[in-house]
Order: structure tokens, then sequence, then C-alpha cells
């Protein structure tokens, strides 16, 4: 396993990162426990999850995945092996549950969240405390355009950071960062915090894969790169769909299946299906399984902090820590660059 500094944090961190969001409905909390035993086994000790999982989001198991960790983490005393992260949910209407629907980005909910996670997590401090989603408008969860209609009432990104700013102080969280944010709001979160003397986000946790590049193409990696951002880079195989076992079977058990297709629609979409089709096939030619070469893609690009990978088996996960070790060749990786060109970002 190889190691890098997120940011301007001092965290040293795995360039792949364990998440968590199967673990209290697809996972139980034994199994839980084997893949967090599996994970440290073999170098991984930066941990992600959030207060709004697992998923999909429901009432009746919102909070399961940071108690399973929380368990691990008292049974196995290995708090001090592991740096843990974890998000505050945005607004959002649909999940009233979450604070009886009071979940903006202001300094009671805020500090609420962060309680109610130390309580879950059974741990003193979070090492990283990342904003879900943003307050504002912006385009995100599939959304491509931003749309200026669909502005809303919002807390001011300074405000947030003074909130976050105590908490810090208070030592609840030592570090922050954002989540499925904008090259816009990633410079106002570093310019706020420079005028004011507020803490300064060290990662942003961004969709990032083969069929979803826009990353690489919306200055995000310029902008992230020249403000020492670390990208932390989610859903590598596009929930899946990139280990191409949907295309080999349609009814294969994992989230496309089970959960609704409302659920996240951008992964069934044609063009998605399509260029599955095409890396697999790939894949398979140069010796390798798509989901091999669908993670050594991503842990290869220059700025990637570090991975966020999930299973639902053990089997999974060791194959996607294996991938970590896997040198795509020069004509891959060309042959990689012409399928995206042919028809960009289709998981967006």
């Amino acid at each position: 396993m190889e190691y890098t500094i997120l940011g301007g944090s001092g965290l040293k961190v795995s360039k792949v990162c364990l998440g968590t969001m199967t673990f209290g409905e697809q996972n139980s909390e034994a199994e839980a426990h084997s893949q967090l035993d599996y994970a440290l086994s073999r170098g991984v000790n930066f941990i992600d999850t959030a207060e709004m999982y697992p998923v999909m989001p429901r009432a009746e198991t919102q909070g399961a995945t940071e108690r399973h960790i929380g368990s691990w983490l008292r049974k196995t005393g290995k708090r001090g092996d592991v740096v843990l992260a974890t998000k505050v949910a945005g607004p959002n209407p649909y999940m009233h549950w979450v604070r009886g629907g009071a979940n903006n980005l202001d300094e009671a909910n805020i500090r609420a969240a962060v309680e109610a996670s130390l309580r879950r997590l059974q741990t003193d401090h979070i090492d990283l405390y990342q904003l879900h989603w943003p307050s504002r408008n912006a385009p995100i969860f599939g959304a491509n355009v931003f749309d200026p209609s669909k502005d809303r009432a919002s807390v001011a990104i300074e405000d947030t950071l003074a909130a976050l700013g105590r908490l810090v102080d208070e030592g609840k969280i030592r570090h922050i960062g954002v989540s499925n944010e904008t090259s816009w709001g990633v410079c106002e979160f570093v310019k706020r915090a420079e005028m004011k003397g507020l803490p300064r986000i060290a990662t942003i946790q961004n969709l990032y894969n083969l069929a979803a590049r826009h990353f690489e193409t919306s200055l995000l990696d310029e902008t992230c790169h020249r403000e020492n951002v670390g990208l932390l880079a989610y859903s590598p195989l596009a929930f899946g769909q990139l280990s191409a076992k949907y295309l080999d079977d349609p009814k294969a058990r994992g989230r496309l299946t089970i959960f609704p297709p409302t659920w996240s629609p951008r992964y069934l979409r044609p063009g998605v299906v399509a260029a599955v089709g095409q890396y697999a096939a790939l894949a398979r030619a140069h010796g390798m399984t798509p989901a091999q070469m669908a993670l050594a893609w991503c842990y290869s690009r220059w700025f990637v902090a570090s991975t966020i990978i999930g299973a639902t088996t053990l089997a999974q996960l060791e194959q996607n820590i294996d991938a970590f070790g896997t040198v795509l060749p020069p004509d891959v990786v060309a042959r990689i660059d012409a399928i995206h060109a042919a028809a960009p970002n289709p998981g967006q």
C-alpha cells in the first residue's frame, strides 16, 4: 500500500480508502467488522462514512453504518490506527428523518450532527469532517448544468466555516473537507478561510470513474492542484457497472438491482451501458477483469489523493485492493482515452 498526505492537513492516509455505505443495509455488523479487519490487514488506514448512511437512505437504518464502525473501534481498540472521515448531510427535503429535516449547514445542525456521529462512532474526535453536499443550489448528483432558477436560501460559506472552526477549536474534529462541490465552491471555501483565518478545506470528495471524468474537464483538477485540495474519488466502479457484472447478468445482485432505478438513474443510461461494454472488452483483451482495469486507472491518476472503494463481500474487497498494484500499459490508457473521447462522461 502507498500513502499520501491529504492537502495541508498532515493526515497520512492510504491511497485506497474503505467506503462503508453498505454497512447496515447490504452488510451486517459482523460482515462490516470483517471488512474493516481485512482492509486494515492490507494497509488500508482510511475509512469513510457519513451520518446518512447506509445507502439507500431510510429512516429505519440511518446511522447504522457509523454504529457498526463504532462497535468495531470499541471491540478492537484500533482507533489510533485509522484515519476516520465522516460527513454531515446538507439540505434535502426528502430526508426528513435526519434531525427532523433541519439539516442545513448552519452551526446548530453541524454541531448536532457532529455530536451524534461521535456517539455512534464511539470516539472523541473525527479526523476529517466533510460537508456531504452544498447548502446552496449547485449542479450535483447527475445534474450537469447550473440552473440559477433553482437558487434557494442557503447558509453562507463563511458561516459554515466559522461553525466548523469552533468544533476544530474544541477538538471534536481535526480537519475539514467538502463533497460534491464545484470549482467555484472550492475557490470560495479557500478564499473565505484565508480572509477570515478559518479552517481550510483539505479535501474534496467527488464522483470520478471511467464513465464520469467531469473532474478533469470542469477545471477542478487545476483548481484543486493549485489550492492543495486532495481529491477523494468516489464511485470508481459506477455502482458496480464498470465491473461489467450487470453486462454479464442483468439480474446480478447489487445496488442497481436491489434498489429502485430512480435511486441512481445515471448509471442506467444507455450511454453508460455502451461504454461499459467497450471498457470490459478492452480489459478482457489484455488479461484483466473490467473492475481491475477501472480501479487501476483511477488509482493511477495523478490528482487522486485516495480512491474510495466499497464491497459487499470479502472476495470483492480483496480484488479491489489487489487492483492497486496493476500497472496499465500505455496502449490500454490510450484506448481508454479514445473510448472516452468518442462519448465523454455518460455517467456524469
